[in-house]
């Protein structure tokens, strides 16, 4: 039997094959959009789920980043949105709405993730600077019912967001070009370029409530870089660290790849004494028993907060 994913990615690459006088990615866009205004679509059964809608359009998109060969731009892996998606589940349970920032969104793949995660309550903010992968995330959001808003900037730039209760964000890795902006953060260093991964951090946590929680993934080395001094100054300044988690090697293609999870909080005035930050290592995702174990002791974690 032909999954409701297959039908979805059947469906957006044959028209996108068929359409040649276009890029293919453009052709996904077109072929959602006719999806959406019902001239032509896939045949779905009635319990379709939002995240069977997600994967198909990703698997079309991952072919087309390949064809285009982007390579900047790159999918956040559906294991790690999942894992994110259950943290910001647990974070958020005692709020019946939650706003939401991504400010590094791509094609809103991590963003969709989560939100279908979490369920009804999210409204979120995208932030890509890409118009194609504006209009990529744009349908996707149409079809998958979420309620996003979409801004087409540089996301260090000034941004017109609100402050919201939970921000995730695939880290950008690299140096910023842009000194004249770069001098507005903290964390530009005295010489050189500032990172771009720390410059994302800091204006993650400038657009938190009070409170709120900032989920990221991080360079794996992030705190032992030549500019870590003003990362560490910056976070005793203005966050608690909550969790710092090694993810397995095996997710990604090269020890130059490896990422981790950091969990970050907005300090409030009623904030309690702080617990131990959360040191771990995820162990293997095909290790069903030992995911479980691991997502216990995250549960666990998240109650003590």
């Amino acid at each position: 039997m032909v999954t409701n994913t297959e039908q979805i990615f059947t469906f957006l690459n044959e028209y996108a094959e068929a359409n040649k006088e276009e890029l293919y990615l453009e052709s996904v866009i077109e072929a959602c959009n006719e999806w959406l205004s019902g001239e032509t679509m896939p045949r779905l059964t009635p319990s379709v789920t939002k995240e069977e809608i997600r994967r198909g359009i990703q698997l079309a998109v991952l072919k087309g980043m390949k064809e285009q060969a982007q390579p900047n731009h790159q999918m956040t892996p559906d294991a790690l949105g999942m894992l994110i998606g259950h943290f910001a589940t647990k974070l958020m349970q005692q709020k019946d709405q939650v706003t939401i920032l991504d400010p590094a969104a791509g094609t809103g793949n991590l963003l969709f993730t989560v939100m279908n995660t979490i369920g009804d309550k999210g409204t979120a903010t995208s932030v890509e600077i890409d118009e194609l992968l504006v209009r990529l995330s744009a349908v996707t959001a149409d079809l998958l019912e979420q309620p996003v808003r979409f801004f087409i900037q540089d996301a260090l730039r000034p941004l017109l967001v609100d402050p919201v209760d939970l921000v995730i964000c695939d880290l950008p890795v690299g140096y910023y070009p842009d000194d004249e902006n770069a001098i507005n953060f903290e964390m530009m260093p005295a010489e050189g370029h500032a990172f771009s991964h720390h410059l994302f951090i800091e204006q993650s946590m400038n657009h938190l409530k009070e409170g709120g929680y900032a989920i990221f993934l991080t360079p794996v080395s992030l705190f032992e870089s030549d500019q870590s001094a003003e990362l560490h100054r910056y976070l005793k300044k203005n966050a608690v660290i909550r969790a710092v988690l090694q993810l397995p090697a095996s997710l990604f293609r090269s020890a130059a790849h490896e990422k981790s999870i950091l969990i970050l909080q907005k300090p409030y005035a009623e904030m309690k004494a702080k617990p131990d930050v959360l040191l771990s290592k995820v162990p293997s995702m095909s290790d069903k028993l030992a995911m479980s174990r691991f997502l216990e002791q995250i549960d666990e974690w998240v109650a003590e907060l």
